[in-house]
């Protein structure tokens, strides 16, 4: 079968605007005051994201956290200044650029992801080289990126791990966001930003490698920092919530994983990457991953991926034990170290955590 013959059902992931194509439609039938170029209003923008019911719409939220940080994202969308999304792995950062992206233009997908390999032509433009050989420069020549592309239709641009791309590649961006033109000198011509055009960059402070924006990069971004979840309660809902959403997407077959096995491994997470158990009695060696959110999600679905089709169903601690410590071990030596200290000083005397106790020993 041809990838363009595979229907909706057959896609391994829909973005955004596909999955909630409903809500969102009935979000832009809302009135109210709208920033040139934008489907939904400010306010619709906020409870779409925040799962606040509006006018009778039922949503389910895209990000649990902080209102305010969400708030200050909108609005500095519905300005000319560009949004940098930065925090830690696993914060959501690329998980809101896409809902806004999605409720603001309708369209997540003109979307950039940042390597140490991205170079201009990636950012700005390149060339169909056999045209351009055969009638030399041309418009009809020229290959738009996606940032071209959402700055002629007026969209939202996504740029994933902007710190991840050279400094001086990085500063490409510079005559984009502070003229709102992208010159193209090879056929003396400005390419134009329509209104509703703006971008939004994720970019993490505990990936190795990063490269530090430039001061005048920096000041053209209105920076806004996703937290890790503040309170284990949070962290559970939000791991058990997209667990159930992927597993759903994966038709993972039986039950959903119950939050008290899930509630174990966010405890876990939250406690090695903090250096100290809840309570705060006992210090304990930091692995050196983030052990972020995401991991927890992506453990939590593995696990019940093992025990949907290798056990009778049930999660159990043995189909949670592999995958635990294939996320925290990283570093054979120094990680499994504190995997080991944590076992031993922390897991094996706690109440009800025996079965899992006895199974990371097997795997470690």
């Amino acid at each position: 079968m041809s990838p363009t013959s595979q229907t909706e059902t057959e896609t391994l992931r829909q973005p955004a605007e596909v999955t909630d194509a409903q809500v969102l439609e009935q979000l832009a039938a809302l009135e109210g005051a709208r920033p040139p170029g934008w489907r939904l209003t400010p306010r619709a923008v906020v409870a779409y994201l925040m799962g606040d019911p509006l006018e009778g719409i039922a949503l389910a939220p895209k990000y649990v956290g902080n209102r305010r940080l969400i708030e200050t994202a909108v609005a500095t969308l519905a300005t000319d200044r560009a949004l940098l999304l930065l925090g830690v792995p696993g914060t959501a950062k690329s998980w809101v650029s896409e809902h806004l992206a999605a409720a603001i233009c309708g369209d997540s997908q003109l979307l950039i992801q940042g390597t140490a390999g991205t170079d201009e032509s990636q950012i700005r433009y390149s060339w169909n080289y056999a045209r351009l050989l055969a009638e030399g420069p041309s418009r009809a020549a020229l290959v738009p990126t996606p940032l071209m592309r959402g700055m002629e239709r007026g969209q939202i641009v996504r740029l994933e791990e902007l710190t991840r791309i050279g400094a001086d590649v990085q500063d490409t961006l510079i005559t984009i966001l502070s003229e709102k033109v992208l010159p193209v000198p090879e056929l003396d011509l400005s390419i134009p930003a329509r209104r509703g055009f703006n971008i939004i960059a994720t970019a993490n402070n505990r990936d190795r490698g990063v490269n530090e924006l430039s001061s005048a990069l920096k000041r053209r971004f209105n920076v806004v920092t996703l937290p890790l979840p503040t309170s284990l309660a949070e962290e559970v809902g939000i791991v058990a919530s997209r667990a159930a959403s992927l597993g759903a997407g994966l038709a993972l077959p039986q039950a959903v994983p119950p939050e008290a096995e899930i509630a174990r491994i966010v405890t876990l997470f939250r406690e090695l990457r903090s250096g100290q158990t809840l309570d705060g009695k006992a210090a304990l060696k930091v692995p050196s991953g983030t052990l972020s959110t995401a991991e927890a999600i992506s453990v939590v679905v593995s696990a019940w991926s093992e025990a949907a089709y290798f056990g009778s169903g049930a999660l159990e601690a043995r189909h949670l034990a592999a995958n635990v410590i294939g996320a925290v071990v990283k570093d054979p030596v120094q990680d499994r170290i504190a995997m080991q200290e944590y076992l031993e000083n922390v897991m094996r005397e706690r109440d009800g955590w025996e079965d899992l106790y006895r199974a990371c020993r097997q795997v470690l």
